[in-house]
């Protein structure tokens, strides 16, 4: 059974401010439910994440700005840098890890500039809500084996639907001619090759 990281809950002292933070950064309002004084729920999702972030009043016995942590991941650190900047973020500059692993805690070991190879997974920056709730941003371009998820399958046109199946029947034909028969479960061919090359264009493999 598959178990999926779905929200991260934020402990804020002002939930208007954080919610108006939040958005201005480009995060999706999902919602903003009240059921009374004493309890309101605000979700907002990072674009392109499948999970989502929810602070409120009543949601959480944390101290506010008492979150330590949690990492975005881009494919373009430098990209990044900018857009959050642009959005109203105090963001730190790029930076690495001295022993080239993951970063530690706080500012301990940064060395600043992106991982000198840009490698994926080495290079960082980090910046705080206005509770002061850390973010770390992550970039990463290409996935280690065995860490691709397979996410929905989707594409931006009609267009892009008929090139890809364009793809899959030439290298259909290709199976068949090595398989040396017609292949009667073509339709499962089909949709397997259009979803691994869906998923690895997503990923970057």
């Amino acid at each position: 059974m598959d178990t999926k990281l779905e929200i991260v809950v934020l402990p804020v002292s002002d939930v208007d401010r954080a919610k108006n933070f939040y958005r201005a950064l480009g995060w999706r309002e999902d919602a903003d439910v009240a059921t009374g004084p004493d309890f309101r729920v605000v979700q907002l999702t990072p674009p392109g994440s499948a999970c989502s972030i929810i602070f409120g009043t009543g949601v959480s016995s944390a101290a506010p700005g008492s979150a330590d942590g949690p990492h975005l991941v881009v494919t373009d650190i430098e990209v990044a840098r900018a857009e959050l900047a642009s959005r109203g973020a105090q963001v730190s500059d790029v930076f690495h890890d001295a022993g080239g692993v993951f970063h530690h805690a706080g500012a301990t070991a940064r060395v600043t500039g992106p991982d000198p190879d840009r490698q994926s997974y080495g290079s960082w920056l980090s910046f705080a809500d206005p509770d002061g709730n850390s973010w770390f941003v992550q970039e990463v371009t290409t996935r280690a084996p065995d860490r691709v998820t397979p996410g929905p399958v989707a594409y931006a046109s009609a267009t892009a639907l008929a090139g890809a199946m364009r793809r899959a029947a030439a290298a259909h034909g290709k199976y068949e001619e090595q398989l040396g028969r017609y292949d009667t479960d073509w339709p499962d061919w089909y949709a397997q090759y259009m979803a691994d090359e869906s998923n690895a264009q997503a990923t970057g493999e």
